[in-house]
């Protein structure tokens, strides 16, 4: 038996739009000075009854347009980006078949660029997220939305009319006029603003205790990955085969968990909280340890899951 029972999707498909490169040293222990690519890696899933959800979305050209000028060039200065119109997300969904209006959800991890620069090219997908991780960049400007790794620009001019915010704590206040049902969702009408959907137990020797149940339906859960950025989520997700974890930047290569590698301090300096951090890290090794069949994904690994 499967530990964490999840009901199955149709498929998923691990893509990438577009990569950086920075020094391996930074984000890994023992890494080389050299500069790597770090691909900006989105999941497409094919839902049985919600249709098709996206998983982030990588960078997009307009992610290039934003950082052109300062300040906002320091980001692609610190990171430099390679990106053409093929690494689209639209694009590489077009060639196996699908167009953005087919897309009708899409998980948003955390709000760096590097996660939601394809937004706008899905203009009928509704976005859930933890309602912490936009709070704390929603009215950030100039440079100290760059300093966050946000783009302000990159979000499409009516995302908090197609926005479902979530959040794991209930002191957290989240602006909303109704709650929303999780029958509602799937039944794609328009959301209110917030919701507090099922939470999720999941095995107990898990080292994340708990989840969220975004669906309903057993077949997504949202789990807190607090550290690299506030508000960041990873997401359990099985087909009839294999099960996953979409561990977002709570890691940046498989290897850096299979072999407790964790990153330089420096990369701390982008983190916004270095002990969350290290403390999901830790999990993210137990968990690969206690479940060596599930395949943990960290979006900016070069290894291709499985």
């Amino acid at each position: 038996m499967r530990p964490f029972q999840l009901s199955p999707i149709h498929q998923i498909h691990f893509l990438r739009a577009g990569y950086c490169t920075h020094r391996e040293w930074v984000t890994i222990r023992g890494g080389t000075f050299r500069s790597v690519r770090f691909p900006a890696g989105f999941a497409c899933i094919e839902h049985p009854t919600m249709g098709l959800i996206l998983f982030d979305t990588g960078y997009s050209e307009r992610f290039l347009i934003e950082t052109s000028s300062y300040p906002a060039s320091l980001y692609r200065y610190l990171t430099p980006v390679y990106f053409s119109e093929a690494d689209r997300a639209l694009s590489q969904l077009q060639r196996i078949g699908y167009e953005a209006q087919d897309v009708a959800l899409i998980i948003i991890s955390h709000f760096h660029g590097d996660h939601i620069a394809g937004l706008r090219d899905f203009p009928r997908a509704q976005f859930i997220y933890a309602a912490e991780a936009y709070e704390e960049v929603r009215n950030l400007q100039g440079l100290a939305a760059v300093r966050a790794g946000y783009l302000p620009n990159l979000l499409p001019d009516d995302f908090e009319e197609r926005s479902i915010a979530i959040t794991f704590n209930p002191s957290f206040a989240v602006p909303s006029s109704s709650s929303m049902t999780m029958s509602a969702l799937s039944k794609g009408s328009t959301p209110a603003s917030s919701f507090w959907p099922m939470h999720a137990a999941l095995p107990p020797e898990c080292p994340f205790t708990s989840g969220i149940d975004l669906l309903g339906d057993g077949s997504m859960i949202a789990v807190d990955l607090p550290g690299h950025a506030e508000g960041q989520i990873g997401l359990l997700v099985s087909t009839n085969q294999q099960d996953y974890f979409l561990c977002a930047d709570a890691a940046w290569s498989s290897k850096a968990i299979r072999f407790n590698l964790p990153p330089h301090p420096l990369a701390g300096l982008i983190m916004s909280n270095r002990q969350g951090y290290r403390a999901t890290f830790n999990k993210l090794i137990q968990l690969n340890q206690r479940f060596p069949s599930l395949q943990i994904v960290p979006s900016h690994c070069t290894e291709v899951p499985k």
